[in-house]
């Protein structure tokens, strides 16, 4: 059994059947079902845009419970344009307090959707709670899509985004010498090409990387997508439409940016945080990508939730799985910066 095995927790034995969503999850599954979005992978990009998402099933639980909490945890936002690879980006910022002029450490931060669908306001969860937590700044960026525009153009897109950072993160609050990269699903395969490409082009090393059930593979039989092909919000379907939509072709897929567990160099990478569901197609890679980051000599920390499904990560309003992942991932990110508050 590998470390990696030892800190999540597993045992040597396989799963031998799809594993069930915990109360809270099933609970949020079940308001999305009510909401009466069609299969994604029978849609046209377009038409899978506007269909209800997982943010729309807690915004329904919220709506239905009275909650003593803020639900904007008191972060702040500000939506402004950055400059992309090829034209201008819409982004969003997110501090406990804009008006400031303490500067904070700040994470840029890329979400999901497999490169084809979502949004700022979809992935609003994750970036809004690692603000509140970790007491950050984040920078969430909204990059071009397939299949209007096809790989690489959001890997293109992020790395721009990351230079812009480096390059103007006092204008937003962050401190620039205390950057991270963060990403959830595709956009965790964004953050961790980021990564690389600060090795490989000579620019300023994240502080640190959170990976949230990252799309870092190729392979569609392993053992998670066997289990979890039929899940419920990801599934083999929609993964499988999401390659045709992003790719010319599927060879495309074995360039190292996307398969990053089979081809990527992941040595010299900054330390990382791995986050996945154990309802997911995409939790084998990622949990193979924690174990090779630690085989490249890479400081790795990784948490597998159980009971939880793929898009969890910004449900903490609603999970007790999700505000614990956020506040694994804030605490990660304090460490990494040095402004963790130590006991006496």
């Amino acid at each position: 059994m590998s470390i990696i095995d030892r800190i999540l927790g597993k045992d040597d034995q396989p799963r031998t059947s799809p594993a069930k969503p915990d109360m809270p999850m099933q609970n949020v599954l079940d308001h999305l079902a009510k909401l009466g979005g069609k299969p994604i992978e029978t849609l046209s990009p377009e038409e899978a845009r506007r269909q209800p998402t997982p943010t729309d099933a807690v915004k329904a639980i919220l709506r239905e419970t009275i909650k003593d909490e803020d639900p904007t945890l008191g972060v702040q936002t500000r939506d402004i344009t950055i400059d992309g690879a090829a034209g201008p980006l819409r982004a969003r910022v997110y501090s406990p307090d804009l008006d400031s002029d303490d500067l904070k450490p700040l994470i840029v931060y890329f979400h999901g959707g497999g490169f084809v669908i979502a949004d700022l306001d979809v992935y609003d969860g994750g970036p809004r709670g690692v603000s509140r937590f970790a007491d950050v700044v984040v920078l969430s960026v909204h990059y071009r899509q397939a299949p209007e525009n096809k790989f690489p153009a959001a890997h293109d897109d992020a790395v721009a985004a990351y230079k812009w950072a480096l390059a103007n993160a006092q204008s937003i609050g962050g401190d620039p010498r205390k950057v991270a990269v963060m990403g959830e699903s595709a956009g965790g395969n964004l953050a961790i090409n980021v990564s690389i490409a600060a090795r490989d082009q000579g620019l300023q090393a994240p502080a640190h990387q959170v990976l949230v059930y990252p799309l870092v593979g190729n392979d569609l039989n392993n053992e998670s997508y066997v289990e979890n092909a039929t899940a419920k919000p990801l599934n083999k379907p929609m993964i499988e439409w999401f390659v045709k939509h992003t790719f010319n072709d599927q060879s495309e897929t074995a360039d190292p940016r996307v398969n990053v567990v089979g081809a990527a160099n992941l040595a010299g990478l900054p330390p990382s945080t791995l986050i996945m569901a154990e309802i997911d197609p995409l939790r084998t890679e990622g949990e193979m990508l924690a174990e090779k980051l630690e085989a490249a000599g890479v400081d790795t920390r990784s948490k597998t939730f159980n009971g939880s499904t793929h898009e969890f990560f910004g449900m903490g309003l609603v999970l007790p799985d999700a505000a614990a992942a956020q506040t694994f991932a804030a605490h990660e990110l304090k460490r990494a910066f040095g402004t963790a508050i130590l006991p006496i």
